[in-house]
């Protein structure tokens, strides 16, 4: 045999054993605790690539802003001059906005409630073009000092990598939901060196269920991310919190009211951002990036601290450095300009810009207090809760921000004033004026909406192939009597009508069905497999079932929509990739989703 041939046959020998191992690590993903130490694995590892992919994307926007600020400063713009903080906003909105114009629409889907979509509508498969569109785009609205933040994008980047890492590794759906959240989890980690809270937050806001085989993977992903956060960037958290004591429980009550107060800005922020969605939604999205630049711009040109992460301006508010007066300002500005910008479509983040409105209504409180010898605590304590509950209120995640607070002060005393503020702003918010979460609300603007049912939770966390019957065979619709004798030997359950010439739809034949029949031929006629005449498998009496295919790596809940879509009760798996597309793996009924969902 010439060595080429032996060559060929040696690695089409390792291929198909490469695809042997796939399919099988495809079965094992699809169950529940078979696949937990492959997906412990493999969150680990996408706690490392996600966390990369986040510090390069930091990396990348500190050092930009600081080419573009005189002293260097990755937050130093108020060194410019204000003519040249107002032509760097609009240049910046307006370089956004051509950018995204010249792309497709569908490629112009960035950030949290894209994750969201595709999450609920697409099995979690994030596309690379979007992904790419996000780092660039996100990049430059952040360097030119837009008033928005950098852990939307992060949150993108984040599950991108985690689905991505999934879909190159083949991972049935159910595995590339949670590697998603790995992502998620990962992408706050790094973001604000809290991985507790990462791991929350993407269980809370994104993946919105808690399962023990979903916390294990993301919990690692979280915990790998940060390590290599603090290996480069050490071990200090985004925020300087000095020590604090928590004061009386007399305070409580005025905590309560800074609860209140943030749940009504929260509100008015969501209020906003949807109101300015709904007017200008329908025009260019680079007419509407420039305007979110000239507004942001303007607002600048008087007071600088609204641009950017606003991470110096938060710093300086828990070391009380700003007066009630100027206090109040902020609070307004910041919240306008970020409603402003995010309903015109600025491709970023929210949370730091929630952070920002809640510190300095915090310390709005705290200097109130304060100056009317009512309040015990330090200012910065009050900041720190502003941040935690108008986090929650705006986001309807009060045990994401909660453990944020205690992670950001290493205090078990604000757990008691922490709870107190950050339901309050949450019942506030979703009680008094009705409203949600705002990713919720702007995916509904965009005519979508959460499937977070327990029937679409149930069947979602379970792949086809941990439930599916593998006892099926394929045969053409024509079958001599001796062939249908062997065939029943081979004991399917189940047998798979395809018309070679494409005429019919494919249909499952019940194998009990084929044999009743040959036993009342039989009985008719001993003689009758001797017979030259074929059996039509299409025509013989039979419950043939109308069916339709789905891939090894689909969900429940993917396969539940297809028999719903195509109103037949049973499916026929084949594989996801190449050659195995070929290869029919066995059958799901309507039977397993329900016996699955009532386990």
């Amino acid at each position: 045999m010439p060595i080429q041939d032996r060559f060929n046959t040696f690695t089409a020998f390792v291929k198909r054993g490469y695809d042997r191992l796939l399919e099988a690590q495809q079965v094992r993903l699809a169950g529940h605790v078979e696949g937990l130490p492959m997906l412990a694995l493999l969150g680990l590892v996408s706690g490392f690539v996600c966390g990369g992919i986040i510090i390069l994307f930091r990396l990348v926007v500190e050092h930009g802003t600081a080419a573009v600020v005189p002293n260097g400063s990755i937050e130093g713009f108020d060194s410019l001059s204000p003519i040249a903080r107002l032509a760097l906003c609009i240049a910046g909105g307006l370089s956004v906005g051509l950018l995204l114009q010249l792309l497709k629409s569908r490629a112009r889907d960035v950030g949290v409630v894209h994750v969201l979509e595709r999450l609920d509508y697409h099995q979690g498969h994030l596309p690379l073009r979007n992904t790419v569109v996000q780092f660039i785009v996100a990049s430059i609205a952040l360097i030119s000092g837009q008033s928005v933040g950098r852990e939307g994008p992060s949150v993108h980047l984040g599950a991108a990598g985690g689905s991505l890492l999934g879909r190159l590794l083949r991972v049935p759906n159910n595995g590339v939901r949670i590697l998603v959240g790995c992502g998620v989890a990962a992408a706050i980690s790094a973001a604000f060196n809290t991985p507790l809270a990462g791991v929350i937050f993407a269980m809370e806001v994104v993946i919105m269920e808690y399962t023990v085989i979903g916390f294990t993977p993301v919990i690692l992903a979280a915990v790998s991310s940060a390590t290599l956060t603090r290996m480069l960037f050490g071990d200090d958290s985004a925020f300087t919190v000095p020590p604090m004591a928590s004061g009386a429980l007399i305070e409580l009550p005025v905590i309560a009211m800074l609860g209140a107060l943030v749940g009504c800005l929260a509100a008015a922020f969501i209020q906003l951002t949807l109101l300015t969605n709904s007017i200008f939604g329908s025009k260019p999205i680079w007419l509407r990036t420039l305007s979110a630049g000239i507004f942001t711009g303007l607002i600048a040109f008087f007071l600088p601290a609204i641009m950017g992460l606003g991470y110096e301006t938060i710093n300086g508010l828990i070391a009380a450095q700003f007066g009630l007066g100027l206090v109040l300002i902020l609070v307004a500005a910041k919240l306008i300009a970020t409603s402003v910008s995010i309903g015109l479509g600025m491709p970023a983040g929210i949370i730091g810009p929630t952070l920002f409105i809640g510190a300095a209504a915090g310390a709005a409180i705290g200097v109130a207090m304060g100056a009317f010898g009512w309040s015990t605590s330090s200012i910065g304590f009050y900041v720190i809760l502003g941040m935690a509950s108008m986090m929650a209120a705006t986001l309807q995640a009060p045990l994401a921000a909660l453990i944020y607070l205690l992670e950001l002060t290493s205090s078990q005393t604000v757990i008691l004033p922490g709870m107190t503020a950050v339901i309050t702003a949450s019942l506030v918010t979703r009680i008094v004026f009705g409203r949600s979460s705002i990713y919720r609300h702007l995916m509904l603007s965009r005519g979508l909406d959460y499937r977070n049912s327990p029937l679409s939770k149930a069947l979602r966390r379970i792949g086809v192939a941990s439930v599916m019957d593998r006892d099926i065979l394929q045969q053409a619709g024509s079958i001599s009597g001796l062939q249908a004798e062997e065939l029943l030997k081979l004991e399917p359950r189940w047998i798979l009508l395809n018309d070679p010439h494409n005429r019919l739809k494919p249909s499952i034949l019940p194998a009990t069905d084929l044999a009743r029949h040959l036993n009342e031929l039989q009985t008719n006629n001993a003689q009758w497999n001797k017979s030259p005449d074929y059996l039509d498998l299409y025509k013989i009496p039979a419950k043939r079932l109308d069916t339709a295919s789905v891939t090894i790596v689909a969900t429940l809940q993917e396969a539940h929509e297809k028999m719903q879509f195509e109103q037949c009760e049973v499916l026929y798996i084949t594989g996801a990739h190449g050659e195995s597309k070929r290869r029919i793996y066995g059958v799901v009924t309507r039977e397993h989703i329900e016996s699955s969902y009532r386990v």
